[in-house]
């Protein structure tokens, strides 16, 4: 049976106070490259979520603040206009009332009293009583004026007042209490947020440090030298790790081959430099007659880890200047066979040098490094097609399931049109 294939459904949830993430798809370009450049993926997503979810916490509790105090803002403006307005309209009305009632010409009053004590009364009444109800009204209005601007409990006004006042109050000191809870969250935020950035800090330092070559380097130029060190012992050649002591005038060069050292004095020193990031050419040629002049060798081969990683313009097992070489050797890939070409290739140049001494067939070394070097053509050529068949094989798997899930669903599509003949069969 073929194996079912993965739906891309992501899978969220959070269980026992820890958030699980299952099938997590980002496609943002700056997650990307730096999960890419990060060592160790798996923590820097976990740090980039610490980080981003405290910070959209602190956003949100400033938002939150922002918020209270413009809602607090408004809601006193309306308060204080709302309440102006009421006093207004409560005046006015009681203006009104006053002169439909008392008005000098068109008050019920004033008109009853015309109806009564009109031009058929005498003067003298008719003063008397409009006097009568001047002083009334006027006493009516200081009465309602007192009432209205007094402090007692029988003005309206007050009870208002007191009740938004109270309100306001209420408000306020709820507010308040909002405002120093957040405020007390924020001060622990800062102290939060400065912990992680000098933790940040810290992890800078360190990567730094690492693409200085202290960590990440090491571990790779501690392969390389185990690697020669095994290619060495079959030779009768002493491998000496010296990445770590100085030579004349820096300390430029990783390991040092000495030729034949086993059974008596060096015939010629080889020197590797390992490099785990890549270089120009020229500033790889510099670093390997550094090396040549810092470490008394006759000749230099820089090792990289990879193709991507070779000087621009290069390929591998390529000399320069006849006393230098570029190889690419991968630990993780189990293969040491283009570190042995290059081995080989640098050991036979030095004892061609010396050829004359130590009767040495400069031809038939040239014939042999240049069948070598044509062998090791051959294998890349070989492993690409390899890779490319590998990525066809793939491609074509896909194609394959792609195909068995059509099939499965014209299969389902048959069980349901026989399903639904069997039930008109049953009906009839």
């Amino acid at each position: 049976m073929e194996a079912a294939t993965r739906l891309p459904i992501a899978m969220v949830g959070v269980r026992n106070g820890r958030l699980m993430i299952d099938g997590l798809l980002v496609d943002d370009e700056t997650v990307v490259r730096l999960a890419e450049d990060s060592e160790e993926p798996a923590q820097f997503v976990r740090d980039a979520l610490v980080i981003g979810a405290r910070v959209l916490d602190r956003e949100q509790a400033g938002t939150n603040t922002d918020f209270v105090r413009a809602e607090f803002e408004r809601s006193a403006r309306e308060l204080k206009d709302e309440f102006t307005l009421r006093a207004k309209a409560v005046a006015d009305r009681l203006d009104q009332k006053v002169d439909e009632t008392f008005g000098p010409d068109d008050g019920h009053v004033t008109k009853a009293l015309t109806r009564h004590f009109g031009d058929e009364s005498t003067a003298a009444v008719q003063h008397k009583v409009r006097k009568v109800l001047d002083e009334v009204a006027a006493q009516m209005r200081e009465d309602l004026r007192r009432q209205l601007t007094s402090d007692s409990a029988d003005n309206p006004i007050v009870a208002i007042q007191k009740a938004s006042l109270g309100a306001m109050k209420q408000n306020a000191d709820q507010q308040n209490a909002h405002l120093r809870v957040m405020a007390e969250k924020m001060e622990a935020m800062k102290l939060e947020l400065a912990a992680l950035k000098a933790e940040q800090d810290k992890f800078e330092e360190l990567d730094a440090e690492r693409e200085r070559g202290t960590a990440k380097g090491r571990t790779y130029e501690e392969a390389l030298a185990e690697a020669l060190d095994t290619l060495a012992a079959a030779r009768g050649d002493v491998c000496d790790a010296v990445g770590d002591y100085g030579g004349e005038g820096g300390r430029k060069g990783d390991v040092v081959i000495a030729i034949d050292a086993c059974g008596g004095p060096a015939r010629g020193r080889v020197v590797f430099e390992a490099k785990n990031r890549r270089l120009s050419k020229k500033e790889a040629l510099e670093e390997l007659d550094g090396a040549l002049k810092s470490r008394s060798a006759d000749y230099a081969v820089l090792v990289v880890p990879s193709d991507e990683k070779l000087p621009a313009r290069t390929n591998p097992l390529r000399e320069f200047n006849g006393d230098k070489l570029f190889v690419t050797f991968d630990p993780d890939e189990g293969s040491t066979l283009a570190l042995e070409v290059a081995y080989g290739l640098a050991r036979a140049r030095v004892l061609q040098a010396r050829s004359e001494t130590d009767r040495v067939d400069p031809d038939a070394v040239r014939a042999e490094v240049e069948r070598a070097q044509g062998g090791m053509d051959e294998v890349r050529r070989i492993k690409t097609q390899l890779s490319n068949a590998r990525t066809s094989i793939d491609n074509a798997q896909g194609i394959v399931d792609a195909m068995a899930l059509t099939v499965r669903s014209h299969l389902a599509r048959i069980d349901d049109l026989l399903a639904a003949g069997d039930a008109v069969d049953d009906a009839a």
